[in-house]
């Protein structure tokens, strides 16, 4: 009895630890979890930022710059993902230390067991970084991270439609995006550049980072505009602490 009892706990437990992998728990294909199907294009807020042909061009490693910051992302239903984002990180301690970061990828993808994403990369992403207080202060890099996201949610807004929520490793949320296609809009599925086997050693700057001084500005005219209401605000405060003083 004493030993069928401590298999039962056992078993149990065992139960409750495959069953909560994931704090979303396993995929359950309905209205609470997934209102329909995430095969498509999204697109958060304006939906400025896009996938496919007009963001990114992977051969030469160029982008064409939204007019608002973004994500996208595009599922196609034989396991293929791409993803457009464009950017601001704030720098608590230098606010008028903007980086601006737009970024393009595509690989392949699994919906796993547990409601997580796990997402692999071709090799062709890229990103662009624009620090204007870096020492490098603009460059473009090889971007080609293998993602995974803890979880994902689908529900119906009365306004815009269905929504995509995704969540990061950490649990995080993404900003929701909204679906602009049922056809995901996607460059080809399939290595768009030719990209030298990694190593264990750095690459060239010529293949992994190269300036791009003479390029468009990822941060743009937005990033003035901030810069503009920081000083700004900044000035307000100390004005309005030198007349309390």
């Amino acid at each position: 009895m004493l030993l069928t009892s401590i298999l039962t706990v056992v078993l149990a437990s065992l139960a409750r630890t495959t069953f909560a992998q994931d704090q979303f728990g396993p995929i359950v294909y309905d209205s609470i979890h997934n209102a329909t199907s995430i095969y498509g294009t999204w697109s958060s807020g304006g939906k400025a930022v896009l996938t496919g042909p007009g963001f990114a061009d992977p051969a030469n490693m160029t982008f064409t710059y939204p007019k608002t910051t973004g994500i996208s992302y595009s599922f196609t239903e034989d396991g293929f993902y791409e993803i457009s984002r464009y950017r601001f990180n704030s720098n608590g301690s230098e606010p008028t230390c903007i980086t601006g970061v737009i970024v393009w990828v595509h690989g392949t993808y699994t919906l796993n067991a547990n409601g997580s994403i796990s997402m692999t990369p071709l090799g062709d992403g890229f990103q662009q970084v624009q620090d204007p207080c870096a020492a490098v202060s603009n460059f473009i890099q090889l971007y080609n991270q293998t993602e995974y996201y803890k979880g994902w949610r689908i529900f119906h807004d009365p306004n815009q439609g269905y929504k995509l929520h995704m969540f990061a490793f950490d649990g995080s949320p993404l900003a929701p995006q909204f679906q602009v296609s049922t056809t995901p809009n996607m460059l080809p599925t399939k290595q768009l550049r030719n990209v030298p086997p990694a190593t264990n050693s750095r690459r060239s700057l010529d293949v992994e980072e190269r300036s791009v001084s003479g390029a468009q500005d990822v941060l743009g005219p937005h990033w003035l505009t901030g810069v503009m209401v920081v000083a700004g605000g900044l000035a307000l405060l100390m004005s309005s602490t030198a007349m309390l003083l």
